[in-house]
């Protein structure tokens, strides 16, 4: 098995190297390696891993992370993806079973179209009959909330409303929307509440999907992928999941692309994260 994990890291056109990443516990501010990132989830049940979604060394990263997950953890390791919506879980779970085909997948289950940067944490979880959780809320739905605002969601009839976190949705007002409104270049650019709403649903949906499966299945060690801002500096996805499950243990990682690697900058990078990823921001993006 370490051979055909080797042979899915090699065949890529973009090689991992050490040099083309550094990993870091902020609070000890020291680097550290993948397998102590693992090790880590010994005290924790759930795993953020924030990532950018063109980055090429992120995208190699999540793959050895969650391959070594596997090894360490062979029945309790679990892959939970922002890339699924919630309504999709019955056919990404049809393609994991081996009961339809991958073009099956890739149309019904609407994957995203850099989908070849998540395929081979899907295809290991395939292979080692691990389950996928489509964690993320239904853009039909987010794009309501756009337009209307959480208000509009309560027209939804029970089926539709099964695949969101319970209403009402807490809009984690603070820091986090600070946060928010400071991307969207100020408040002026929002055009209201609608937008940082809907934000605030695919966050609830991604931690309540998790939080669901951890109540189902206790002892599980998830590694949960979603764009960084969704749990940089514990915030979004990773607050709200405090929220679900209060007793969760989680480690949040937040990766950036930089333009040097020895240059860490901690006074840039919030304590909350327990570890920083910097990647070489010269090397080619997956899109």
């Amino acid at each position: 098995m370490k051979r055909l994990l080797l042979v899915m890291i090699l065949c890529s056109p973009l090689l991992l190297t050490a040099q083309s990443y550094k990993i870091y516990d902020t609070t000890r501010q020291k680097e550290i390696t993948t397998d102590e990132v693992v090790a880590l989830m010994d005290k924790a049940d759930v795993l953020f891993y924030g990532e950018e979604h063109n980055d090429s060394v992120g995208h190699k990263l999540e793959l050895e992370l969650f391959s070594k997950l596997v090894q360490r953890y062979p029945a309790k390791a679990i892959l939970s993806l922002e890339m699924f919506e919630t309504d999709t879980q019955p056919v990404l779970n049809e393609y994991l079973a081996g009961l339809i085909r991958e073009k099956n997948l890739v149309n019904d289950a609407r994957a995203w179209n850099n989908y070849k940067d998540y395929r081979p944490m899907v295809e290991l979880a395939k292979e080692k009959h691990i389950p996928v959780i489509a964690a993320n809320a239904p853009g039909r739905y987010t794009n309501r909330v756009t337009r209307l605002g959480l208000a509009g969601l309560q027209q939804l009839d029970a089926t539709a409303k099964g695949w969101l976190a319970p209403l009402p949705i807490d809009t984690a007002t603070g820091a986090y929307y600070q946060k928010f409104v400071q991307i969207m270049g100020g408040h002026g650019a929002m055009g209201g509440m609608q937008i940082y709403q809907s934000q605030n649903l695919w966050d609830a949906t991604m931690a309540y999907s998790i939080a669901k499966y951890l109540k189902a299945h206790a002892g599980s060690k998830i590694m949960q992928v979603n764009g960084s801002f969704h749990s940089e500096d514990k915030l979004g996805a990773a607050a709200q999941l405090k929220k679900y499950a209060p007793a969760a243990r989680m480690i949040n990682i937040a990766t950036y692309a930089v333009s040097d690697l020895k240059q860490v900058g901690w006074s840039k990078y919030s304590k909350d994260n327990d570890i920083i990823i910097l990647t070489d921001a010269q090397l080619p993006r997956s899109f």
